[in-house]
């Protein structure tokens, strides 16, 4: 048993080391299947997405590493797509053209401040309190509400193959201070983005990056994956890697808390069709 990921990030995007060396690591891990998932190239200048010039590159070097590395791994090409109403989605016609193997769709920005700027809501804190005040007038409800309304409009008209990270809007909450996840507004509006994923069939990843990254816990929160688990929502395990030695950061931590709520498999994507398999603290079984 070992595990798979399919959410990661090279230097093409913000994270560090070129894709091979990444997959190197998930080899010598004994990785029976990898992911490849940069940031979507974005029609704003970004410091942590795939520049546009450079996106047929990428494409093209995970589609070689696929036929250098057969036999050894299966890999798979996909991307962390962003959301923006009327400036970028999955129906991108470059998008469209990259023959993608999945997609993990996340909510990066919320609107756009005055300027035209578009609104970063994963970022520092202080630029964050700074956008909240000038769009939103520092109401932190409207704000949450507004980052999951648009997390449902994406799985509506875009439907990503995965939701990613669908909670890290909870980082901002500055340990509940700002916003209470408990709170029934705030359950209200995740509930009710749960059914547009159950609706849609998407799969919800568990995401890790929280615990060892974000000093919170997973992405989503366990009184979320206990909800998931209850609706019967499809859930996989993703570290979110930036490093090729975060991998599989948390992993066996993660299982143990997905176990005890009730879980008993986790979504691959294998042999190019997504497919559930039992799991325990060492890995799933392909």
């Amino acid at each position: 048993m070992s595990w798979t990921n399919f959410h990661s990030h090279s230097a093409f995007s913000d994270g560090v080391k070129d894709p091979e060396e990444h997959l190197l690591a998930a080899i010598q891990l004994g990785m029976p299947a990898y992911g490849f998932s940069d940031h979507s190239p974005i029609p704003f200048p970004s410091s942590w997405a795939i520049q546009p010039e450079d996106f047929s590159r990428y494409c093209q070097m995970i589609d070689e590493l696929k036929e250098t590395y057969h036999g050894q791994i299966q890999i798979y090409k996909g991307l962390e797509m962003d959301y923006i109403p009327g400036h970028f989605d999955l129906n991108d016609p470059m998008i469209r053209s990259a023959n993608l193997d999945y997609t993990v769709g996340s909510i990066h920005f919320t609107d756009f401040l005055p300027d035209g700027t578009p609104w970063e809501i994963d970022g520092a804190h202080k630029p964050f309190l700074e956008g909240l005040s000038l769009i939103f007038d520092n109401d932190i409800q409207r704000m949450v509400k507004r980052y999951y309304a648009l997390t449902r409009e994406m799985i509506q008209l875009s439907r990503p193959d995965v939701l990613g990270h669908m909670d890290k809007i909870k980082i901002q909450s500055e340990g509940g201070n700002l916003f209470d996840e408990h709170a029934l507004w705030y359950k209200n509006a995740v509930m009710e983005t749960l059914e547009f994923a159950l609706k849609e069939d998407v799969i919800i990843e568990v995401n890790t990056r929280g615990t060892y990254k974000k000093a919170t816990n997973l992405y989503p929160s366990p009184w979320i994956l206990k909800e998931i688990h209850r609706m019967g929502i499809k859930i996989m395990l993703n570290s979110d890697s930036h490093h090729p030695r975060e991998i599989l950061h948390y992993f066996p931590e993660a299982a143990k808390i997905l176990l005890d709520i009730g879980f008993d498999q986790l979504w691959v994507l294998w042999d190019k069709q997504w497919q559930p398999f039992p799991f325990d603290e060492n890995g799933v079984l392909t």
